[in-house]
């Protein structure tokens, strides 16, 4: 597959469909790779009449691995919770993952695309929007938040679960993956499809030390929510209803914040895009882009 480079981070990326038709760009969340996109729900992008583009954040899949010692977490999340910002330094931010994104367009020749993305994706493309909005047609926030603390806050469950390294054998990381599925995943989840996405994801790329990297860069970058209020963007924010993982609130907070916003609550969706409500997904995201 081709790649993308940024200052030397080389980013994996491929594409769906034409590239005459308007663009858009899949950001995938914490630790998942571009693959999390389902083949499937690309198509039904392509059946709209897009160009669909994803690609490997780096610390993940077949992007770049960060070189070092991984920052501390739990020095970051301390200092985050004080209230006083974190002062220590970390390799990127989410303002660097937005650029990671911009490079993917650059390199299949695309100016202005709708940007989508879910968990940490969605994170990362309120970054695009704020810091380049030149280049955001529209932008879709799915199952994400605004970086303020007081919203969106995962169950103790959920975010342990999240935390916890994962086994390096091969089993281990599959069930493991599993596990994790059935806790943050609403009631459309199927065990027997993840087992099976968690085993080509492992024989894809199996790189767990890049989870505090993409951790560090969530924490250091901060509230977004002053920046989300101007924004002029065309918005859609889709959250499921029942998300252990990143709280409704977080949905809700970064809907209320962006102007002219509109929010999608899906009632039996938690922390996934379970395949039985992408028609609805893909709907939306096409219907705000048409209007885009």
């Amino acid at each position: 597959m081709p790649k993308a480079e940024n200052n030397g981070v080389e980013l994996e990326y491929d594409t769906f469909g034409d590239p005459a038709d308007p663009a858009i760009l899949l950001v995938m969340g914490f630790t998942a790779q571009m693959t999390a996109w389902e083949p499937g729900f690309c198509q039904l992008l392509v059946d709209r009449g897009h160009f669909v583009v994803r690609f490997d954040n780096r610390d993940c899949g077949l992007s770049s691995k960060t070189d070092g010692e991984p920052p501390n977490l739990f020095a970051l999340l301390a200092q985050a919770q004080s209230g006083g910002g974190i002062s220590a330094e970390v390799p990127y931010t989410l303002t660097d993952m937005a650029i990671d994104g911009l490079t993917v367009l650059d390199a299949v020749g695309i100016e202005r695309a709708n940007v989508v993305g879910a968990s940490m994706g969605g994170m990362i493309v309120q970054q695009m929007a704020i810091e380049h909005p030149g280049r955001v047609a529209s932008m879709t926030s799915i199952m994400s938040t605004t970086g303020n603390a007081e919203v969106g806050q995962g169950k103790p469950d959920a975010m342990a679960a999240l935390m916890t390294p994962p086994p390096t054998d091969r089993e281990g990381a599959i069930e493991r993956g599993v596990s994790l599925g059935r806790i943050i995943a609403g009631p459309l989840f199927d065990e027997d499809t993840a087992r099976v996405r968690m085993t080509e994801a492992y024989d894809r790329s199996f790189h767990p030390g890049g989870a505090p990297f993409q951790m560090a860069a969530i924490a250091k970058t901060g509230d977004r929510t002053e920046a989300l209020r101007r924004l002029g963007t065309p918005t859609l924010v889709i959250h499921g209803a029942v998300d252990p993982l990143i709280d409704v609130s977080g949905g809700e907070a970064t809907a209320e914040a962006i102007p002219g916003a509109e929010l999608l609550v899906i009632d039996d969706m938690g922390h996934d895009l379970p395949e039985p409500r992408w028609g609805a997904i893909t709907g939306a995201i096409g219907d705000l882009a048409a209007r885009a």
